[in-house]
């Protein structure tokens, strides 16, 4: 089975230590070292990880994360390559689950922020593999959006959300519909198909979790 989770993590791990702890993210306000940081959290430190998606528990998730990004960026970036076996989020049996998008949104956040930069091309594998996620993150993402929204991938399908109404149609490979449903917009390159004003404001709509 292809380990698409190991081949971002290292390809992340090696370009946050070329850019330095300093370099700009897609994530606004977000240099390397945070990203690292937000990384190691998720990963080594269950009490707090809880705070990435649950509103009460931020303060405290995001507290551990300031002193967890405090740490030698050299080191930060080491433990992100190396994950623990113990965790839920890294051991062998869940990596490629749990962080086979993860890495990639997040080596995409890093490449995406430097000018020059281009869309990579991704195994036929890893393509389909992120495409199984599409179906979800639309639902979460979009679920709400005032209009019938239809997010195409060509030659895999679609998936159809919204709340109905006017239609737009989304159209990417599955690696920039999964940029464009977790809240990369910006950087995504998709087509979208539609009202203009409806567009315009899924373009700028705060996606993701």
């Amino acid at each position: 089975m292809p380990r698409y989770a190991r081949v971002e993590r290292e390809a992340l791990a090696d370009l946050m230590l070329e850019l330095g702890p300093d370099a700009p993210t897609v994530n606004e306000g977000w240099t390397t070292r945070d990203l690292a940081a937000h990384l190691l959290v998720r990963e080594r430190r269950p009490d707090a990880a809880g705070g990435i998606l649950l509103p009460p528990l931020r303060g405290y998730g995001e507290a551990v994360r300031r002193r967890v990004a405090a740490g030698p960026y050299a080191d930060l970036v080491a433990r992100v390559r190396r994950p623990p076996l113990w965790s839920p989020m890294s051991n062998p049996l869940t990596d490629e689950l749990a962080n086979g998008m993860e890495f990639f949104v997040h080596h995409e956040d890093v490449r995406r922020a430097r000018s020059g930069w281009r869309p990579r091309e991704l195994p036929a594998g890893q393509q389909e593999a992120l495409w199984k996620r599409v179906a979800l993150l639309a639902r979460l993402a979009l679920r709400r959006f005032p209009a019938e929204v239809l997010v195409q991938a060509p030659g895999r399908g679609e998936v159809r959300v919204g709340r109905g109404g006017e239609r737009l149609r989304v159209v990417g490979a599955p690696g920039e519909l999964v940029l464009f449903l977790t809240g990369r917009q910006r950087v995504a390159r998709v087509q979208i198909d539609g009202p203009a004003e409806r567009a315009d404001r899924l373009r700028t709509a705060k996606l993701g979790f």
